[in-house]
C-alpha cells in the first residue's frame, strides 16, 4: 500500500441530488441529476492534495409514458439521446421488450452513468471498477438498471489521436464488463441486481481489508 496516497478502505462516497431550491419533487429536472464524490475521510492520514479520489456524474430517469426522457434532454446531449432512442420504447416510456426481459423487476427507473473521473494519484490500482459498482449500488433499490454510452469522439480532446481515443473506449468497455455490464446495441447495460456488480464493490476488501493477505 506504500504507493497509494492513503488506505483505500478509508474512501467514503458522498451522494448529492442537485436541484433548484424552489423546485418540488414533481418539478424536478428530468432526468434527475446526481453527483457522487469519493474522498478519503478526515480521520485517516492522507496528503491534502490527494484526499479527493473520484467524481461521478449520474442521471436517473423514470421509465413511464408520462415522463419522456427524450423530451427532457437538452440540445447537444448526444449520449443521452442515443441511450433514449436505443433502450426505450419512446411511445410507451418503457424499456424495449427484448431488453426488458433481461432485467430484474423493480421500480421503473434507469440510472445513466454520464461521467467518471479518477484523480491521477489514485489511478493504476484497480479502484475504478469497485468505485463505479459501489456508487451504482446506491441506486439498486430505486432503479432497475444502469446504462453508459461513450464513443471515441468523447476523448479526442484529451487523446493524441483517433487511435488512442479508440483504445480508451476499448479499455473503458473492458472495465465496465468486468463489473457486470454488457454491450447492447451500442449501449453498456447492467442489471442493478447483478451479483457481479455486487461482488465488484467488495473486491477492495480482498486486497486491502483487515483480513487481506499483504503478500499478494
Amino acid at each position: 500500500m506504500a504507493d497509494l496516497p492513503a488506505n483505500p478502505m478509508s474512501i467514503e462516497l458522498s451522494v448529492t441530488h442537485r436541484m433548484l431550491w424552489w423546485q418540488t419533487v414533481e418539478e424536478d429536472d428530468l432526468p434527475e441529476h446526481w453527483q457522487v464524490s469519493a474522498d478519503v475521510w478526515s480521520l485517516d492520514m492522507c496528503p491534502p492534495e490527494h484526499r479527493h479520489v473520484a467524481d461521478f456524474s449520474i442521471a436517473v430517469a423514470d421509465l413511464n409514458g408520462d415522463r419522456n426522457l427524450l423530451d427532457s434532454i437538452e440540445l447537444g446531449e448526444w449520449a443521452l439521446e442515443f441511450i433514449a432512442e436505443t433502450v426505450i420504447d419512446l411511445s410507451a416510456g418503457t424499456l424495449l421488450p427484448e431488453l426488458d426481459q433481461q432485467i430484474s423487476d423493480g421500480l421503473p427507473r434507469m440510472v445513466i452513468l454520464r461521467r467518471f473521473e479518477l484523480a491521477p494519484a489514485w489511478r493504476g490500482f484497480g479502484l475504478a471498477g469497485p468505485l463505479i459498482a459501489a456508487a451504482l449500488e446506491r441506486f439498486a433499490t430505486t432503479a432497475r438498471l444502469a446504462v453508459c454510452r461513450f464513443s471515441p469522439a468523447d476523448f479526442y480532446a484529451v487523446s493524441a489521436g483517433r487511435v488512442e481515443a479508440e483504445l480508451t473506449c476499448l479499455r473503458l468497455g473492458a472495465l465496465l464488463e468486468r463489473i457486470g455490464f454488457y454491450l447492447w446495441r451500442g449501449v453498456y447495460v447492467v442489471d442493478l441486481r447483478n451479483p457481479t456488480l455486487t461482488d465488484a464493490s467488495f473486491e477492495p476488501l480482498e486486497r486491502w481489508g483487515p483480513y487481506s493477505d499483504p503478500s499478494q
